[in-house]
């Protein structure tokens, strides 16, 4: 069942089907700095609808899912689907009147040729938007699954055909789409992701994008018919990762991108492409953030008219790039970086922080394109005593709610909207079932600020930041001659500026050592809650 609220059409939150999940918990309780988060799709609607709610309550408005991979596959004698000579998994089911699906695929077109086939494994169910034409396009029900043939060619009439099996472990998808408009929520679902070039599994096979394209527009036209008018559905995801650096010319993942970004602004005018590009500030393999302006340029010229977020991953979490102040340049790398770049200085080891990059890239946003910033909740590796990611691999450690606080903070005032990966393990996952998790910790310590903007300013101390309000600042700098200064003034002249809050208090520092010439500053604030981290400027 479906309502019409204004001119947009919202599933109703009180469908069949979902009398078996408790009721909808709307409110949000604790609001933290970051609003969306990657998850994974999952038939189970009482699953998602608990996902869904445990993310609004912590201040989450945008849900992205990865696509999955469109796969070239072989078929064995026997008619049965394989991919890298292996049976490929979720096809050994998919069977058509008694025959495997591709067999029953070339009986449907006596006569005539298939070309190539590939597999795609989601978990979304389409609608009559992907099916057109009558006889080759074929939606099947067997062994207890959906599955999906679909018969590509230049028309219904042609002699040549690339056929694509479909195969789906439930509506996941969907789901999250009805879910999020019960929350007032956007979901940007996976663009099907490129076959990957064999030699070169970095970089997308180009010898198959236009079946590739032709598949996207199947699914982008159903999307349209289904869920056109969802005010959930907020656009797409482009799900193949690139460097944001200078490119080569007719570079191969920027090829992909404008060809797939194309078929999106055809078929779901209006919608934002979000892509969620990296970076790397290792010296010994990445580049300095000089590179990341004419990286964020290109990327954004693929865009075909389009909205673009593009939600740069801060590379915190796999150790490609620091958080830390102008003050540390010259410290230690942080503790769990040690395995990424050995034990040496963050100058040694790194072309530059967070911030040198996040602010490079603030410097090239352009009208139609947003800056958003993906950061990264977890660790290099694990340690002892904490939970993380087991599987997939690489193994990935557990973030604590401090450090991602230093990660909010390193963003500063340059991003539209702060995302992060992931949801799920990352910010659920629990060493022992009394343990909180970085969820229940962003929920308990919400209140804390986070300052990401700090300067002196006629006469006085100005931040910006989140929960600033009602307290007093704590400053600390050297001075010369007479070494470390601590000074706590009360917080006056609060405003609001695009989801941040600034205060500005009384201050001048006295005789500032021009060898150490930073400062330091926390908030308290009415809540009488601290910073976990001081933010540091040159004074």
């Amino acid at each position: 069942m479906i309502f019409a609220a204004g001119a947009a059409v919202v599933p109703d939150v009180g469908a069949a089907g979902e009398a078996a999940c408790p009721p909808r918990d709307t409110r949000v309780t604790a609001p933290y700095a970051i609003s969306g988060y990657w998850v994974v799709p999952r038939a189970d609607l009482c699953l998602t609808r608990r996902t869904v709610e445990a993310m609004h309550a912590v201040g989450g408005d945008t849900i992205i899912t990865f696509g999955p991979r469109f796969a070239l596959s072989t078929v064995d004698a026997d008619g049965r689907v394989r991919t890298k000579g292996e049976p490929t998994p979720g096809f050994a089911g998919c069977q058509e009147n008694g025959k495997p699906c591709y067999l029953a695929a070339r009986d449907a077109i006596p006569g005539k040729k298939i070309r190539r086939v590939f597999t795609y494994v989601t978990s979304e169910h389409f609608g009559p938007g992907v099916l057109r034409c009558d006889g080759l396009d074929r939606r099947i029900e067997s062994g207890g699954r959906v599955y999906y043939r679909l018969l590509l060619g230049r028309s219904c009439d042609d002699n040549v055909y690339d056929l694509v099996l479909v195969a789906t472990d439930g509506d996941g998808v969907g789901n999250l789409l009805t879910e999020a408009a019960g929350y007032g929520m956007k979901v940007y679902p996976g663009l099907p992701a490129a076959p990957q070039d064999p030699d070169k599994p970095w970089l997308p096979d180009l010898a198959h994008l236009d079946v590739l394209n032709a598949f996207t527009g199947r699914v982008l036209a159903d999307y349209r018919n289904r869920y056109g008018t969802w005010p959930s559905l907020g656009g797409v995801y482009q799900s193949f990762e690139l460097a944001m650096r200078d490119r080569a010319p007719r570079d191969e993942v920027l090829t992909l991108y404008a060809a797939q970004h194309a078929v999106v602004t055809a078929t779901l005018p209006g919608r934002t492409i979000t892509v969620s590009p990296y970076w790397d500030a290792r010296r010994s393999r990445g580049f300095p953030p000089e590179s990341v302006g004419r990286g964020f340029a290109e990327i954004a010229a693929t865009r075909a008219g389009a909205p673009m977020a593009i939600a740069i991953q801060d590379g915190r979490g796999v150790g490609k790039v620091p958080v830390h102040g102008p003050d540390e340049t010259d410290a230690q790398v942080a503790e769990r970086l040690v395995p990424v770049v050995g034990r040496l200085t963050n100058r040694q080891a790194y072309h530059g922080s967070t911030r040198d990059y996040v602010e490079a890239a603030a410097r090239q946003v352009t009208p139609g394109v947003e800056l958003w910033v993906n950061v990264e909740v977890f660790e290099p590796t694990p340690v002892a005593g904490e939970c993380g990611r087991s599987d997939p691999l690489p193994l990935r450690g557990r973030a604590a709610k401090s450090r991602v606080d230093r990660q909010i903070m390193a963003v500063g005032r340059h991003a539209t909207k702060i995302i992060a990966y992931g949801w799920d393990p990352f910010l659920t996952c629990r060493l022992n079932w009394d343990t909180p998790s970085l969820s229940d910790d962003l929920a308990a310590g919400w209140q804390e600020p986070i300052i990401v903007h700090a300067a002196l300013e006629g006469g006085g101390l100005a931040v910006e930041g989140h929960n600033l309000r009602g307290g007093t600042l704590q400053i600390v700098y050297r001075q010369a001659g007479a070494g470390e200064v601590r000074v706590d003034v009360p917080q006056a002249a609060h405003t609001s500026r695009g989801g941040l809050e600034s205060a500005r208090a009384p201050f001048v520092p006295d005789r500032l050592d021009p060898a150490h010439p930073w400062i330091t500053v926390k908030a308290v604030n009415g809540a009488g809650r601290t910073s976990t981290s001081g933010h540091t400027f040159r004074g």
